[in-house]
């Protein structure tokens, strides 16, 4: 069985822990190593038994907590070879643990395979995360500017989406954030809004997707109520009831989120959902 829970979501901080059987991968390490061991430890995970983190990209947000929780532990970092060097850059002490993973190739990790796939966003070698185990699939997909073909098909039939509703356009164009700021959140190398992550949702479901978990939402241009009434528009109109046809949910900001156990529950027609 596959399971995945956020351990913190949004443009402050990311961390997400995904497991099967007794492998268990972070996501990320965007939060402080006190809030990242807390929350495995509430998650019945000590540390020590982390079989490897995943880095997407090097902004503070997914890496904060990254050099002080390796400290002791010599836990395995996978990351693109640019990102690798960025963090070899900023953190001297965590060179022997990076490990290279080219974006678009598959490793396995204990009982679990994971693949990256590119990302348009402003960061050096910048990836999401396609990861399978016990016969259930999921995607990460946060950080991008736009959909490309290659998010596209990491996404397509997965069964649980990770889906980035970072902004609402309007509330960020006439908000506080400087002009400069505001167009790279808006332009391609940035960061999906409600309505472009909607339409990853939405092509999502119709691959087959049951689990839409919405994410990296923004504190000063977003809400959870926002960003989730959005994908329901979206999901409406094409026939589909996110209150009885998916889990649709948006991952908290600054605490663990539920725990999804892929394949465990299902609807009455055999889908799968969470419990």
């Amino acid at each position: 069985m596959l399971t995945f829970t956020t351990l913190a979501s949004g443009s402050s901080g990311n961390a997400a822990l995904v497991s099967s059987g007794t492998t268990h991968i972070l996501l990320d390490a965007g939060i402080s190593a006190r809030r990242i061991v807390t929350g495995l430890r509430e998650l019945g995970v000590e540390p020590e038994q982390l079989r490897a983190i995943l880095v997407t990209h090097e902004h503070h947000d997914h890496v904060s907590g990254l050099s002080v929780l390796t400290k002791k532990r010599n836990v395995p970092i996978l990351a693109t070879p640019a990102t690798c060097r960025c963090l070899a850059a900023k953190m001297p002490a965590l060179a022997h643990l990076l490990r290279e993973q080219e974006a678009g190739t598959g490793v396995q990790l204990g009982e679990v395979w994971v693949e990256s796939f590119p990302t348009p966003h402003d960061a050096a070698g910048s990836v999401g995360y396609s990861i399978s185990g016990g016969g259930e699939r999921m995607a990460l997909c946060t950080d991008l500017g736009y959909v490309t073909p290659e998010v596209k098909e990491a996404v397509l039939g997965c069964d649980l989406l990770v889906c980035e509703t970072n902004h609402d356009e309007d509330w960020l164009r006439s908000g506080p954030y400087p002009y400069s700021l505001k167009q790279r959140v808006l332009g391609d190398w940035g960061h999906l809004s409600n309505e472009a992550g909607a339409e990853l949702a939405a092509m999502a479901v119709q691959s087959g997707t049951r689990i839409v978990v919405l994410a990296h939402l923004s504190q000063e241009n977003n809400t959870p109520a926002h960003a989730r009434a959005a994908v329901c528009r979206r999901l409406a109109a094409m026939g589909c009831d996110p209150e009885r046809d998916i889990v649709l949910q948006v991952a908290p900001r600054n605490e663990l989120g539920p725990v999804y156990r892929l394949g465990e529950q299902a609807f009455a027609d055999g889908r799968t959902a969470v419990c």
